[in-house]
Protein backbone atom coordinates (compact mmCIF):
# COMPACT_ATOMS: atom_id res chain seq x y z
CA UNK A 1 0.00 0.00 0.00
CA UNK A 2 1.27 3.44 -0.45
CA UNK A 3 0.40 7.06 1.06
CA UNK A 4 0.60 10.47 0.34
CA UNK A 5 4.50 12.27 1.97
CA UNK A 6 3.41 14.13 4.90
CA UNK A 7 3.90 17.71 4.32
CA UNK A 8 6.70 19.44 6.14
CA UNK A 9 5.53 20.93 9.57
CA UNK A 10 7.20 23.77 11.76
CA UNK A 11 8.19 21.22 14.15
CA UNK A 12 10.55 19.68 10.57
CA UNK A 13 11.95 23.19 9.79
CA UNK A 14 12.53 23.46 14.02
CA UNK A 15 14.13 20.56 14.23
CA UNK A 16 16.41 20.50 10.97
CA UNK A 17 17.33 24.35 12.06
CA UNK A 18 18.20 23.48 15.90
CA UNK A 19 16.17 25.95 17.40
CA UNK A 20 12.12 25.99 18.61
CA UNK A 21 8.80 26.58 16.89
CA UNK A 22 8.58 29.72 18.59
CA UNK A 23 11.65 31.04 16.68
CA UNK A 24 10.83 29.73 13.52
CA UNK A 25 7.32 31.34 13.87
CA UNK A 26 9.30 34.58 14.94
CA UNK A 27 10.98 34.28 11.33
CA UNK A 28 7.93 33.40 9.35
CA UNK A 29 5.98 36.69 10.93
CA UNK A 30 9.26 38.97 10.46
CA UNK A 31 10.02 39.09 14.39
CA UNK A 32 12.16 41.41 14.77
CA UNK A 33 13.94 40.28 18.06
CA UNK A 34 16.28 37.52 15.60
CA UNK A 35 19.67 37.15 15.24
CA UNK A 36 20.56 37.31 11.39
CA UNK A 37 22.62 34.26 11.72
CA UNK A 38 19.20 32.50 13.45
CA UNK A 39 17.25 33.58 10.59
CA UNK A 40 19.52 32.68 7.83
CA UNK A 41 19.25 28.94 9.22
CA UNK A 42 15.46 28.87 9.80
CA UNK A 43 15.39 30.11 6.01
CA UNK A 44 17.67 27.93 4.74
CA UNK A 45 15.70 24.78 6.44
CA UNK A 46 12.20 26.52 5.49
CA UNK A 47 13.44 25.92 1.45
CA UNK A 48 15.08 22.62 2.11
CA UNK A 49 12.09 21.15 3.03
CA UNK A 50 9.58 23.26 0.71
CA UNK A 51 7.59 24.49 4.39
CA UNK A 52 4.80 26.27 3.26
CA UNK A 53 3.82 28.99 6.13
CA UNK A 54 0.17 29.15 5.75
CA UNK A 55 -0.68 25.05 4.88
CA UNK A 56 -1.03 25.30 9.22
CA UNK A 57 -4.07 27.33 9.02
CA UNK A 58 -5.44 25.75 5.70
CA UNK A 59 -5.37 22.76 7.68
CA UNK A 60 -7.22 23.88 10.67
CA UNK A 61 -9.85 25.82 8.68
CA UNK A 62 -10.29 22.44 6.35
CA UNK A 63 -9.35 19.28 8.19
CA UNK A 64 -11.41 17.81 10.77
CA UNK A 65 -10.05 15.74 14.08
CA UNK A 66 -11.35 14.17 17.52
CA UNK A 67 -9.02 16.72 19.28
CA UNK A 68 -9.70 20.65 20.47
CA UNK A 69 -6.86 22.07 20.99
CA UNK A 70 -6.08 24.60 24.28
CA UNK A 71 -3.67 27.63 24.33
CA UNK A 72 -2.77 28.58 28.02
CA UNK A 73 -0.49 30.87 29.35
CA UNK A 74 1.25 28.97 32.50
CA UNK A 75 0.01 25.15 33.15
CA UNK A 76 1.02 25.90 37.01
CA UNK A 77 -1.72 28.81 36.96
CA UNK A 78 -4.30 27.88 39.61
CA UNK A 79 -7.37 29.39 37.76
CA UNK A 80 -6.14 27.83 34.16
CA UNK A 81 -5.71 24.18 35.79
CA UNK A 82 -9.10 24.58 37.43
CA UNK A 83 -10.51 25.29 33.49
CA UNK A 84 -8.80 22.38 32.64
CA UNK A 85 -10.56 20.01 34.51
CA UNK A 86 -13.73 21.16 32.86
CA UNK A 87 -12.22 21.39 29.64
CA UNK A 88 -10.99 18.00 29.43
CA UNK A 89 -14.21 16.56 31.35
CA UNK A 90 -16.83 17.83 29.30
CA UNK A 91 -14.34 17.04 25.68
CA UNK A 92 -13.91 13.45 26.91
CA UNK A 93 -17.77 13.10 27.28
CA UNK A 94 -18.26 14.07 23.77
CA UNK A 95 -15.28 11.57 22.71
CA UNK A 96 -12.82 14.48 22.03
CA UNK A 97 -9.24 14.70 23.30
CA UNK A 98 -7.38 17.60 24.41
CA UNK A 99 -3.92 18.80 23.03
CA UNK A 100 -2.36 21.90 25.11
CA UNK A 101 0.21 24.27 24.39
CA UNK A 102 1.53 26.27 27.12
CA UNK A 103 3.41 29.96 26.26
CA UNK A 104 5.63 31.20 28.57
CA UNK A 105 5.37 34.52 27.24
CA UNK A 106 2.48 36.10 25.22
CA UNK A 107 3.29 38.10 22.04
CA UNK A 108 2.06 38.10 18.73
CA UNK A 109 4.68 35.16 17.46
CA UNK A 110 4.23 33.02 20.28
CA UNK A 111 0.47 33.17 19.70
CA UNK A 112 1.00 32.32 15.98
CA UNK A 113 3.22 29.73 16.76
CA UNK A 114 1.19 27.97 19.16
CA UNK A 115 -1.82 28.11 16.63
CA UNK A 116 0.55 26.13 14.16
CA UNK A 117 1.23 23.57 15.95
CA UNK A 118 -1.80 22.80 17.16
CA UNK A 119 -3.22 23.09 13.33
CA UNK A 120 -0.72 20.80 12.23
CA UNK A 121 -2.57 18.52 14.87
CA UNK A 122 -5.66 19.58 12.83
CA UNK A 123 -7.53 20.42 15.86
CA UNK A 124 -11.36 20.80 14.99
CA UNK A 125 -10.86 23.96 16.89
CA UNK A 126 -9.04 26.04 19.85
CA UNK A 127 -9.95 27.32 23.39
CA UNK A 128 -7.48 30.15 24.77
CA UNK A 129 -6.59 30.65 28.23
CA UNK A 130 -4.67 33.88 28.15
CA UNK A 131 -5.84 36.04 30.63
CA UNK A 132 -3.60 38.63 29.55
CA UNK A 133 -4.23 41.96 27.09
CA UNK A 134 -1.23 41.17 25.94
CA UNK A 135 -2.98 38.44 23.72
CA UNK A 136 -5.58 40.35 22.31
CA UNK A 137 -3.76 41.79 19.41
CA UNK A 138 -2.37 38.41 18.56
CA UNK A 139 -5.67 36.94 18.46
CA UNK A 140 -6.92 39.49 16.09
CA UNK A 141 -4.72 37.80 13.54
CA UNK A 142 -6.00 34.41 13.70
CA UNK A 143 -8.12 32.98 10.99
CA UNK A 144 -11.53 34.51 11.65
CA UNK A 145 -12.97 30.84 9.79
CA UNK A 146 -11.18 29.72 12.65
CA UNK A 147 -13.89 27.74 15.56
CA UNK A 148 -12.10 29.94 18.88
CA UNK A 149 -13.32 30.46 22.20
CA UNK A 150 -11.68 32.43 24.63
CA UNK A 151 -11.68 31.43 28.52
CA UNK A 152 -11.26 34.35 30.98
CA UNK A 153 -10.50 36.59 27.71
CA UNK A 154 -11.65 40.11 26.69
CA UNK A 155 -14.89 40.93 25.38
CA UNK A 156 -15.23 42.90 22.29
CA UNK A 157 -13.64 41.21 19.67
CA UNK A 158 -15.64 39.49 17.80
CA UNK A 159 -14.78 36.48 19.73
CA UNK A 160 -16.61 34.26 21.82
CA UNK A 161 -15.69 33.80 25.28
CA UNK A 162 -16.66 32.41 29.02
CA UNK A 163 -15.62 33.67 32.11
CA UNK A 164 -16.13 34.41 35.34
CA UNK A 165 -17.97 38.02 36.28
CA UNK A 166 -14.20 39.50 38.12
CA UNK A 167 -16.07 42.61 38.45
CA UNK A 168 -19.34 41.39 40.34
CA UNK A 169 -17.12 39.37 42.87
CA UNK A 170 -15.00 42.72 43.83
CA UNK A 171 -17.99 44.48 44.38
CA UNK A 172 -19.32 41.90 46.05
CA UNK A 173 -16.04 41.72 48.46
CA UNK A 174 -15.93 45.32 48.81
CA UNK A 175 -19.31 45.86 49.41
CA UNK A 176 -19.37 43.27 52.27
CA UNK A 177 -16.57 44.85 54.18
CA UNK A 178 -18.39 48.60 53.73
CA UNK A 179 -21.65 47.14 54.83
CA UNK A 180 -19.54 46.24 58.49
CA UNK A 181 -19.04 49.32 58.68
CA UNK A 182 -16.09 49.62 57.38
CA UNK A 183 -15.29 53.53 56.10
CA UNK A 184 -12.53 52.76 53.07
CA UNK A 185 -11.43 49.49 51.75
CA UNK A 186 -7.69 49.24 50.68
CA UNK A 187 -6.89 47.20 47.88
CA UNK A 188 -3.80 44.67 46.73
CA UNK A 189 -4.28 44.22 43.00
CA UNK A 190 -2.56 41.41 40.80
CA UNK A 191 -0.35 42.16 37.72
CA UNK A 192 -0.90 44.51 35.36
CA UNK A 193 -1.28 43.26 32.65
CA UNK A 194 -3.47 40.81 33.68
CA UNK A 195 -7.49 41.15 32.27
CA UNK A 196 -8.10 40.34 36.17
CA UNK A 197 -6.46 42.88 37.35
CA UNK A 198 -8.40 45.24 36.01
CA UNK A 199 -11.89 44.14 36.31
CA UNK A 200 -11.27 44.06 39.90
CA UNK A 201 -9.82 47.34 40.39
CA UNK A 202 -12.96 48.23 38.41
CA UNK A 203 -15.03 46.35 40.86
CA UNK A 204 -13.40 47.54 44.43
CA UNK A 205 -13.06 51.31 42.91
CA UNK A 206 -17.17 51.25 41.75
CA UNK A 207 -18.32 49.65 45.43
CA UNK A 208 -16.69 52.26 46.72
CA UNK A 209 -17.72 55.26 44.52
CA UNK A 210 -21.40 53.81 44.87
CA UNK A 211 -20.92 54.49 48.98
CA UNK A 212 -19.21 57.53 48.40
CA UNK A 213 -15.90 56.54 49.77
CA UNK A 214 -12.61 57.82 48.16
CA UNK A 215 -10.84 54.78 46.60
CA UNK A 216 -7.27 54.70 48.09
CA UNK A 217 -4.14 53.95 45.85
CA UNK A 218 -4.35 50.42 44.46
CA UNK A 219 -0.62 48.31 46.17
CA UNK A 220 0.71 46.29 43.21
CA UNK A 221 1.46 43.01 43.41
CA UNK A 222 1.93 40.09 42.16
CA UNK A 223 -0.38 37.10 42.77
CA UNK A 224 1.74 35.72 45.17
CA UNK A 225 1.72 35.19 48.67
CA UNK A 226 5.31 36.91 49.13
CA UNK A 227 3.85 40.38 47.00
CA UNK A 228 1.08 40.42 49.70
CA UNK A 229 3.36 40.43 52.55
CA UNK A 230 5.37 43.07 51.00
CA UNK A 231 1.98 45.00 51.15
CA UNK A 232 0.70 43.99 54.39
CA UNK A 233 3.97 45.00 55.95
CA UNK A 234 3.49 48.43 53.97
CA UNK A 235 -0.62 48.65 54.38
CA UNK A 236 0.19 47.51 58.62
CA UNK A 237 1.85 51.30 59.08
CA UNK A 238 -1.44 53.07 57.85
CA UNK A 239 -3.35 54.26 61.10
CA UNK A 240 -6.45 54.29 59.35
CA UNK A 241 -6.52 50.58 57.98
CA UNK A 242 -9.58 48.29 59.18
CA UNK A 243 -10.15 46.76 55.75
CA UNK A 244 -8.13 45.13 52.81
CA UNK A 245 -9.45 43.27 49.71
CA UNK A 246 -6.88 41.23 47.84
CA UNK A 247 -7.24 40.13 44.23
CA UNK A 248 -6.01 36.20 45.04
CA UNK A 249 -5.92 34.28 48.16
CA UNK A 250 -2.47 33.82 48.34
CA UNK A 251 -1.55 37.79 48.39
CA UNK A 252 -4.22 37.76 50.99
CA UNK A 253 -2.14 34.87 53.15
CA UNK A 254 0.58 36.86 52.88
CA UNK A 255 -1.13 40.05 53.86
CA UNK A 256 -2.35 38.05 57.36
CA UNK A 257 1.34 37.02 57.73
CA UNK A 258 2.09 40.94 57.91
CA UNK A 259 -0.53 41.93 59.78
CA UNK A 260 0.36 39.29 62.63
CA UNK A 261 3.68 40.45 62.85
CA UNK A 262 2.75 44.04 62.93
CA UNK A 263 0.37 42.81 66.32
CA UNK A 264 -2.75 43.80 64.27
CA UNK A 265 -5.51 41.01 65.12
CA UNK A 266 -7.76 39.40 62.47
CA UNK A 267 -10.80 40.82 61.82
CA UNK A 268 -10.63 42.79 65.26
CA UNK A 269 -8.34 44.85 63.76
CA UNK A 270 -8.34 44.60 60.34
CA UNK A 271 -10.39 42.96 57.80
CA UNK A 272 -9.51 40.82 55.20
CA UNK A 273 -10.65 39.52 52.18
CA UNK A 274 -9.59 37.11 49.39
CA UNK A 275 -10.81 35.94 45.59
CA UNK A 276 -10.66 32.60 44.55
CA UNK A 277 -11.53 30.62 47.19
CA UNK A 278 -8.41 28.18 46.87
CA UNK A 279 -9.06 24.81 48.88
CA UNK A 280 -6.79 26.17 51.73
CA UNK A 281 -8.20 29.15 52.19
CA UNK A 282 -11.03 27.67 54.63
CA UNK A 283 -7.89 26.44 56.34
CA UNK A 284 -6.08 29.91 56.47
CA UNK A 285 -5.50 31.21 60.51
CA UNK A 286 -8.41 32.99 60.45
CA UNK A 287 -10.48 31.11 57.76
CA UNK A 288 -10.35 33.72 54.57
CA UNK A 289 -13.68 35.60 53.61
CA UNK A 290 -13.48 35.39 49.66
CA UNK A 291 -14.98 35.23 46.29
CA UNK A 292 -15.40 31.34 44.76
CA UNK A 293 -15.27 31.31 41.25
CA UNK A 294 -16.42 28.36 39.13
CA UNK A 295 -13.85 28.13 36.54
CA UNK A 296 -14.78 24.34 35.86
CA UNK A 297 -18.01 25.46 34.72
CA UNK A 298 -16.31 28.25 32.72
CA UNK A 299 -14.07 25.49 30.64
CA UNK A 300 -16.96 22.94 30.74
CA UNK A 301 -19.22 25.89 29.52
CA UNK A 302 -16.94 26.90 26.95
CA UNK A 303 -16.17 23.21 25.56
CA UNK A 304 -20.05 23.35 24.36
CA UNK A 305 -19.64 27.12 22.92
CA UNK A 306 -17.01 25.29 20.81
CA UNK A 307 -18.71 22.84 19.72
CA UNK A 308 -21.76 24.86 18.39
CA UNK A 309 -19.06 26.52 16.16
CA UNK A 310 -17.90 23.19 14.86
CA UNK A 311 -21.48 22.13 14.17
CA UNK A 312 -22.43 24.88 12.36
CA UNK A 313 -19.04 25.35 10.93
CA UNK A 314 -18.70 29.26 11.58
CA UNK A 315 -17.51 31.42 14.64
CA UNK A 316 -19.65 33.66 16.42
CA UNK A 317 -18.91 36.18 19.65
CA UNK A 318 -21.27 34.67 22.15
CA UNK A 319 -20.65 35.98 25.87
CA UNK A 320 -21.08 33.85 28.93
CA UNK A 321 -20.63 35.26 32.23
CA UNK A 322 -20.91 32.87 35.77
CA UNK A 323 -21.88 35.14 38.92
CA UNK A 324 -19.41 34.40 41.59
CA UNK A 325 -20.31 33.70 44.98
CA UNK A 326 -18.54 35.78 48.68
CA UNK A 327 -17.81 33.01 51.07
CA UNK A 328 -17.88 34.63 54.08
CA UNK A 329 -15.70 33.00 57.00
CA UNK A 330 -13.56 34.48 59.95
CA UNK A 331 -11.30 37.44 58.44
CA UNK A 332 -13.87 39.18 58.55
CA UNK A 333 -15.94 41.33 60.65
CA UNK A 334 -16.99 44.64 61.93
CA UNK A 335 -14.74 47.20 62.21
CA UNK A 336 -13.27 48.48 64.99
CA UNK A 337 -14.74 51.50 66.87
CA UNK A 338 -12.26 54.43 68.07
Amino acid sequence: MSSQPRSPSINDVAALANVSYQTVSRVLNDHPNVRASTRLKVQAAITQLGYSPNSAARTLVTGRSRVLGVITLDVANVDGLAAMYGVERRAREHGYFVSTVALEHVDRSSMRAAVDQLAEQRVAGMLVIVPSEAADDALTSLPSSVPLVLIEGRPGHGIANAAVDQELGARRATEHLLELGHETVFHVRGLSDWMQTHDRVTGWRKALEAAGREAPLPLAGDWTAGSGYSAGRMLARIPELTAVFASNDDMALGILLALAERGLRVPEDVSVVGFDNLDASAYYNPPLTTVQQEFTAVGSRAVEMLFGQIERGERDDEQFLIEPQLVVRKSTGPARTA
